[in-house]
């Protein structure tokens, strides 16, 4: 299993260069089963990322662009009267689709950001009170823009707790910018790009990730931490961010060729798990839920 996501990983690596480790933790993210949000200013490569990995999965994916006049059946779709039939008749949105590229999902207002919240957690929508299976696998790929830029709106707590991660990219190192100064389009590369995995192969990843054995003395880590974190924060990390935790670290251990998962696991995908879901009041106060999370990772002993 373990050279078939090296291959994922060099693939898009080839696309997002000099930032290996925020791939490889993207593709944890999608192991794990979970929504991935990647926050950092224009020009990095979030959305370029984001195509990378949709192609290289071979999955059917579609790209909504979020504006502040964006409404919620943009997304879902709508019923529409159909005078032949005599009947309304239900119109799939974009969010139809396996692999769902949203750009800039804090420019749109939060009711209409509200608008994914089932579908995130749920994997169908409801819509005039019947409700629509999403194709499987679903995931949802966003980018966002730092809450200091203008005409963003802050994405609810209940919307972040979605995002099973949330990574930055930050600017290429000088060698890394050079090779892309120097190099082809990355936007031609990655219309030329391959599936790497079919879908099928992928559902074998992700089952065999969950499989990944967690021991006792681990999962006793995992709660201190979540405990700690309660004791620090206003409200803490919930069960379904040690739920998040869990996952995101079996697929983090996979991903390293073991079957079992180690405190160095979970200590590699502490921070984009954690950090968005304490960190929103801080960041508004000046603090940072990074640098908490980090902290929590430092201070709570390995049993």
């Amino acid at each position: 299993m373990k050279p078939r996501i090296e291959a994922l990983a060099s693939q898009v690596s080839e696309i997002i260069v000099g930032k290996e480790d925020a791939v490889r933790l993207a593709i944890a993210c999608l192991l794990a089963r979970g929504h991935l949000l990647i926050e950092d200013i224009p020009g990095v490569g979030k959305t370029t990322l984001s195509h990378a990995l949709a192609r290289s999965l071979g999955l059917e994916f579609r790209r909504i662009q979020f504006t502040s006049d964006l409404l919620p059946a943009d997304i879902l779709g709508n019923s529409i009267f159909d005078r032949e039939q005599g009947r309304f008749v239900f119109h799939a949105g974009p969010i139809f689709s396996q692999v769902l590229l949203i750009d800039e999902v804090n420019r749109a207002t939060p009711k209409t950001q509200s608008a994914l919240l089932e579908g995130m957690e749920e994997h169908n929508v409801t819509i005039d009170g019947v409700t629509h299976p999403l194709p499987a696998p679903f995931f949802v790929l966003a980018t966002q823009n730092p809450l200091q830029q203008v005409g963003t709106f802050p994405l609810p707590e209940s919307q972040l707790d979605r995002f099973l991660m949330r990574i930055e990219l930050g600017v290429p190192g000088r060698a890394a910018e050079r090779t892309m100064l120097l190099g082809i389009d990355r936007r031609e590369m990655v219309r030329e790009l391959k599936p790497v995995l079919e879908a099928m192969a992928l559902r074998e990843l992700q089952d065999a990730a969950r499989q990944v054995h967690t021991s006792p003395a681990l999962l006793d880590y995992l709660q201190d931490l979540l405990e700690a974190s309660r004791r620090r924060h206003r409200t803490g990390l919930s069960p379904r961010a040690g739920l998040a935790l869990l996952h995101a670290s079996q697929a983090w251990a996979l991903m390293q060729g073991r079957d079992m998962v180690l405190p160095e696991d979970l200590q590699a995908v502490g921070v984009p798990v954690m950090a968005h879901r304490l960190g929103q009041d801080l960041e508004m106060a000046g603090e940072s839920g990074r640098a908490l999370a980090q902290s929590l990772l430092k201070e709570v002993a390995v049993p």
